[in-house]
């Protein structure tokens, strides 16, 4: 039986990464299911419960090195954990799991990552010194190609792939509808969600949000529901714009699972999103997206399944998002196929980094 530890920013109720590390154990377990596997978690607990694997407090340094010893590989990620825009410590505690599993001669695989922006001298050298030192690379997008190319990473194997949570398999829209149905969001009416959340204490975004959630009600007789991938902080989020309309909504009010979420959004007959997570839920879903960037990541799937974003979140304005939806609302049967065959691609590309993952641990 082989060991592997799983570095990544699990057990903190982001339904982006809880999925992400759903499809690696999914994908990983398909490929190997005699792989035993601990994952480095915020909760513990949450995370054995969740997903049914070994986990460690990611405080308990002493355990984490011991883990590292015994290991036959770290996997750092998926997701954007080597960036220094959302927090500056997290760039530091990432590499510092990578530098403990390296001093303890323990390979290591950078696992559909999300690289940059990384800022400062400091921390452009410390990333370059480290992972430089690393056995194999896997990136989730071009943009991030280009992001290690700046950074002078070039000697370890790297390879584009795509998100980790495109791997996963679709699922049944039943769990979602009884949630719906629950919040009295049922019925024959289209339904339109909505992912949101707070960035830098901006307002203006919000309130465009809100006028054009009042038009979709009003022009095609949808119903808007608010859907939070982090929990609790997009409930809050979700409601401060929910505040702002006049027309009637749903703020869905609980913390969901990775295939409740799924469910959910294959509900939907159009997605608007901040979360790339909530995107990417809609592209293995098949339910036509429209994204609105805060982050280079945002840009970079929606370029990867030929798609641009409404707006930028500081300068979005409801006109544009309302001719972004009528785009996608004329046309969402075709865009449905058209989307389908350029994700069949990505979900390739996303089970690659599995393989990759396999491969590495064979040698």
């Amino acid at each position: 039986m082989r060991n592997l530890v799983v570095s990544g920013y699990y057990g903190s109720k982001n339904a982006g990464d809880e999925a992400m590390l759903a499809a690696m154990l999914e994908v990983l377990s398909d490929l190997d299911p005699k792989l035993h596997i601990t994952v480095i978690s915020a909760d513990p607990e949450d995370t054995r419960a969740r997903h049914g694997v070994d986990a460690v407090s990611w405080l308990d340094i002493t355990h984490i090195l011991q883990l590292l010893g015994r290991a036959d590989l770290l996997i750092s990620g998926g997701g954007s954990l080597l960036q220094n825009v959302t927090s500056r410590r997290s760039l530091y505690y990432y590499l510092g799991i990578i530098f403990l599993a390296l001093t303890v001669k323990t390979p290591v695989m950078l696992y559909a990552q999300g690289i940059g922006p990384i800022r400062g001298r400091l921390a452009c050298a410390l990333t370059r010194h480290i992972v430089n030192r690393v056995q194999l690379i896997t990136v989730r997008d071009h943009g991030s190609l280009a992001e290690l190319s700046r950074l002078g990473i070039r000697r370890p194997r790297i390879e584009a792939t795509a998100d980790a949570v495109l791997a996963i398999h679709p699922v049944d829209r039943e769990a979602g509808r009884l949630i719906l149905t629950a919040n009295r969001a049922e019925g024959a009416r289209p339904v339109v969600g909505i992912s949101v959340r707070d960035w830098c204490g901006w307002t203006q975004y919000k309130e465009a949000l809100a006028q054009a959630a009042d038009e979709i009600v009003r022009t095609y007789g949808a119903r808007v529901v608010f859907l939070p991938m982090q929990f609790p902080e997009d409930v809050r989020a979700a409601e401060s714009v929910a505040a702002r309309m006049q027309e009637p909504y749903t703020v869905l009010p609980g913390e969901y699972t990775t295939a409740e979420l799924l469910s959910l959004v294959g509900n939907m007959d159009l997605m608007i999103a901040v979360r790339l997570h909530a995107l990417i839920f809609a592209g293995v879903m098949g339910v036509p997206l429209i994204g609105i960037s805060y982050d280079p990541k945002i840009d970079r799937f929606l370029d990867s399944i030929g798609e641009q974003p409404a707006g930028k979140l500081d300068t979005l304005t409801a006109p544009v998002l309302l001719a972004a939806v009528r785009e996608k609302w004329e046309h969402r049967r075709a865009i449905r196929q058209h989307n389908a065959a350029l994700l069949k691609k990505q979900r390739g590309l996303a089970a690659r980094n599995a393989e990759l993952a396999i491969e590495l641990l064979e040698k």
